[in-house]
């Protein structure tokens, strides 16, 4: 069964680079570019794996990543947040709403390819 991460962002080049990476490492990635439905397109792929900007069109990462964690079904979810601002506040608030990892823009490949692995691998270990 192949393993699948829903990448939600709207900056071509990093939808390219990530996508690219875990392509082919074997994930199935599926986008998202849009904040105000990103919730929807959560439910509706039901990925294994999330990895979330900050600053999207429509609606905060931020907001998104709360009503994910209120969400019985997204509760659980391995939750990978990305920002290009990286400031201690940003990050703090991230952690209050329940992110499991936090990571700035620009980010290494092994960085991101070893984070995603590392979530699914916790998440898929819990009973």
């Amino acid at each position: 069964m192949s393993k699948t991460v829903l990448l939600v962002e709207d900056e071509p080049n990093i939808i390219e680079a990530i996508s690219f990476l875990l392509e082919r490492d074997g994930w199935t990635v599926r986008i998202h570019s849009q904040g105000d439905d990103a919730v929807d397109a959560v439910l509706r792929v039901a990925p294994d794996v999330l990895v979330l900007d900050v600053m999207l069109p429509g609606r905060s990462g931020f907001d998104i990543l709360r009503d994910l964690r209120s969400n019985a079904a997204t509760k659980g979810l391995p939750i990978l947040m990305l920002t290009a601002r990286g400031q201690t506040k940003d990050r703090e608030l991230a952690e209050s709403y329940g992110v499991s990892h936090f990571m700035t823009k620009p980010f290494s490949n092994d960085e991101m390819l070893g984070k995603v692995r590392d979530l699914y691998t916790a998440s898929a270990d819990k009973p």
